[in-house]
This record gives structure tokens, sequence and C-alpha cells, in this order.
């Protein structure tokens, strides 16, 4: 991965392959950003009207190189748009400096080191720079030919160093910043990988087995329940969703503990490693990105090694409901009734509804802990895309402080959400004159359903919310921002957030 250092050099004199500098829009030109003013001086401070000639306009991820000016060691620099220009004393927002590296340092491909030469006023504008580079520099292309060195992209190895210009390295705050940056953009690039990887290699087995080693590496200890401890559990939601495959379904626990936290949080993901279906068998066409629907489970994963190495003083318990859905001789059928771990009865009516089965299960494991609250995070129906699109995420939750903390949180860190209701109207469309529960209702508003479906298995009096994150898990289109092609990794930092606030009082 690209490695961050602070350094307080001047830009002229800074060995490197390129200068990163920022470029707002103006009200009617572009204006060059702080920290950009000894490029500017070496233009004889007509570096804006440069720009404005070659067509930069500042607008945000737009990309402009020009030859560095006489007396520079580096050969290019790179300016990159920040968006509108903030109000006068006002900084630049958090996301749009994380935004405006991660597309600087993909447009680095192939560049041993670049000096970041964007504002900084503040230790979070060192943190949102540094977690722009680590996540806008991430590829996968382990499984291409020229690929087999992890550390190369299209033939081209991402950005090797980047310099934080600016920055202090003596400034704790700073070097802290710096240091929490690493370990969530490593940690969610790690779900990225996951994510990526193709189904025939990332089974539930294989996934258990990462998590575990993962887990060991960072203290954090890990229960695996294979198929014969399920079936002992009476986990039949699980059991029901991977019994069409010929790899087993599992359930991983992961327990991270502080000896100073006063509070516990529980986060639950869907681990679908792959989704055909079932039996209500996928269409052509809606099956081929579906080694993305443990998304969830990733993301789980990774906020909990990553807050055991930020050291937060929390408890944080994840839990991995991993499964394949195949059809097969053996596969649940429509009409099947589950009988879940919570002791209540399903009806399966669409075996393509089958991450809230592995939930139920989860969340009702999770509720036995008794958490001061629970997180789970699913790529969980079409209709929040539908809803919301491809980019933001849908929050649902049984009590509208937490649904609007978690809104809070998911906004501070740049990942786009939305609050979601729960109408009690749309519970009825779920009863069943066979079971407890069917795990299908309405087709109108169905995201709403299927948050109200996984409602019935959390504990009385826990607090619960639901990220559906179906829409930007998994991003089909061109790379933007910080953002790749692929698995994006959504949900990590809300996760962390959550547990940071929860760690300092400030979360319930």
């Amino acid at each position: 991965m690209t490695a961050l250092t602070l350094s307080t050099a001047a830009a002229p004199g800074l060995r490197a392959d390129a200068i990163v500098i920022g470029v707002a829009k103006g009200a009617k030109n572009p204006v060059v950003a702080p920290g950009a003013e000894a490029v500017d001086k070496a233009y004889g401070g007509s570096l804006a009207g440069v720009l404005e000639t070659l067509g930069a306009s500042g607008a945000e991820g737009e990309v402009t190189k020009l030859p560095a000016p006489s007396g520079f060691k580096a050969p290019l620099v790179l300016a990159v748009g920040l968006g509108a220009e903030p109000e006068k004393d006002a900084g630049y927002a958090a996301e749009s400096l994380r935004k405006a590296a991660g597309a600087a340092a993909r447009a680095l491909t192939g560049t041993k080191k670049a000096a970041f030469a964007l504002p900084v006023t503040d230790a979070a504008d060192v943190g949102a720079i540094g977690e722009g580079v680590l996540l806008g520099a991430y590829s996968f292309d382990v499984y291409k030919e020229n690929g087999k060195d992890p550390k190369e992209r299209n033939g081209k190895a991402p950005l090797a160093e980047a310099a934080l210009l600016g920055a202090r390295p003596r400034d704790k705050e700073h070097k802290a910043a710096v240091e929490r940056a690493v370990a969530v953009a490593e940690e969610l690039n790690r779900a990225r990988d996951l994510i990526n990887t193709p189904p025939n290699d990332l089974n539930p087995e294989a996934f258990a087995a990462i998590a575990s080693a993962a887990a060991k590496e960072h203290g954090i200890k890990v229960q695996v329940l294979d198929v014969k401890a399920l079936e002992k559990g009476g986990y039949g939601g699980i059991l029901g969703v991977g019994a069409g495959s010929a790899s087993g379904p599992r359930l991983v626990k992961l327990s991270y503990t502080s000896s100073k936290a006063k509070k516990h949080l529980a986060f639950v993901g869907k681990g679908i490693t792959y989704d055909s279906g079932g039996i209500s068998l996928k269409p052509a066409g809606h099956n081929e990105t579906m080694k993305c629907d443990m998304s969830g489970a990733a993301a789980v994963f990774a906020a909990v090694v990553a807050a055991a190495r930020l050291g937060l003083e929390v408890n944080v318990t994840g839990w991995l409901a991993l499964a394949e859905n195949m059809p097969s001789g053996s596969a649940t059928r429509p009409g099947d009734v589950l009988r879940m771990y919570s002791g209540k009865t399903v009806e399966v009516l669409n075996t393509d509804a089958e991450g809230r089965l592995v939930l139920a299960d989860a969340l009702w494991a999770a509720s036995q802990e008794k958490p001061d609250a629970i997180v789970d995070v699913a790529t969980l129906t079409g209709a929040m895309m539908l809803a919301l699109g491809s980019r933001t995420f849908g929050i649902m939750a049984n009590d509208d402080a937490f649904r609007s903390a978690v809104h809070e949180a998911a906004e501070e860190v740049g990942e786009p959400a939305w609050p979601m209701p729960l109408p009690e109207h749309l519970r009825k469309g779920m009863d069943s004159p066979t079971a407890d529960i069917a795990n299908m209702g309405e087709r109108m508003g169905g995201g709403l359903v299927a948050g109200l479906f996984l409602r019935e298995f959390v504990g009385e009096g826990i607090t619960w919310a639901h990220l559906d994150i179906a829409g930007p898990a998994f991003n089909e289109g061109g790379p933007f921002g910080y953002t790749p092609k692929g698995g994006t990794g959504t949900a990590v930092r809300t996760l962390v957030r959550l547990a940071e606030l929860t760690a300092a009082g400030d979360l319930g």
C-alpha cells in the first residue's frame, strides 16, 4: 500500500515525481487553493490563469497536468479540483479533500513519489487527505497476468509514496490522524479485496479462515460455527440458505474487547459469498456481480479489525453470517418452513430473499449478549437501489435518535446515507397461514419490508439499526474520487466512526 509521510519541506526543493495542488471553482474563474502558494509564486502569481487556459475549472475530481516551473526538483504539477470555493474564513470540507486526494492518487499510477500540497488547517485535514490517497491508490489485479505482482496495476505500480505537505511530523495530533487513516484505509481495502475475489476462491469456509487469521493477528477472539455446530445450535436460517451449496455455511463471531470499555456494540454482516437466487433463480444479467453479496460481512470484519488496531475503548463484536445460495436437489424450496435460531418459524416464499434469513439468525445470536446497540449491514434489496440510487445506502432503526446518530456518522465520514422509515402497516403483508412469518411481503416498499422482517429478530429492548448498502457496495461504473470500480468497502468507515463515538461517550 502507498506509504504516507508528513513533510514540512517547501514544494520547490522537494525531490518527487509530482506536486499535487488544489484548485477550486470560484465565482467566475478557477482559484488556486491554499497550500500551493509556492507553486503559484513560481508561476509569477498567474497559476490560476494558466490552469484556466488549459481548461481547468476547479470542478470536483477534475485533474489537470502541467510542467513544473523552473527551479522545481519535481517535473510535474498536478492540479486537482476541489469543487466550489468555500465561504470566506471557512475551510475545505474533509470529504472534498478526501475526494481530491483520491482522484490525484489514481491519476498518479506508475509514480514513485508525489507531494500533496493540498489545504491543511488541522489534523482532520491531514487525516482526510491521507485517507483519500490510500483509498484512491487501491487496485485489484491479482487475477490478471500483469497483476501477479500485487504491487502492480495494469502493468504499472500504484503510487508508492505520498508526502503530505503542510502536515507537522512532530505534532501528536497530525501523527495520530495519519495512523488512523492508515488503519482504516488498510482494513477498508481488505474488505474491497474480499468483495472483488471471485466466488470460486471465496466460499464461506475460505472467508471464515481469512477472518480467523486476521483476528488472531490483532488479538481478537474468534469463534467459527461450522455446519455441525449450526445444526446443533438450531440456526435454521443460515442452514436453510446454505443447504443447496456444496460449500457449507459458517457463522463467525469476532470479539474485540477493551479493558476500559463501558459500552458494547454488535455489528452483524450479511455474507452471501455468491447469490444465484437459489431455486428462485435470478434471471440472466442479474447474477454476474453477485460475488459482492457478502459486502456487509466484509464491512463488519474490517470495522472490528480497525477498532482493534485503533485500540478503541469499546467492546465490539462482529457477526459474519456466511453462506452460498445455490440451487440443487438439497436446496430450500419456495414453500418450505425454516425454524430459526430464535425459535420462530419462517415460510420461505422466495429463496432469493435469503439475506434476511441469515441475518435473522445472527441478529438473534448477537441479541443474546445484550449489547448496547446492534447495527447490521447488508446488500439486502434491489428496492433500496431503486429508492436511493447507486451511491447512497438506507438506514432503518427501531429508535429514531439512534437512526439519526448513524446518519450523522455516515455523513461525517463521507458515506452518503439516508434515513428510511419502518411503516407498521407493511408488517401485515408478511403474515403467513403456515408459519410465524413469511420472508416476503408487499412488493412496493420492499426495502422497508425487509427491515421490518429483521426487526422481528432483534432482542427486546435492544437499540438496533439496519444499513441496506445494496446500491453503493459495488461500483459497476467508472472510478470516481477515491472510489474504485468494483467493491467499495462502503459502511466500514461508518461502523468505525460509531465505535469511536461510543468509546468517547458521544453515542447513546
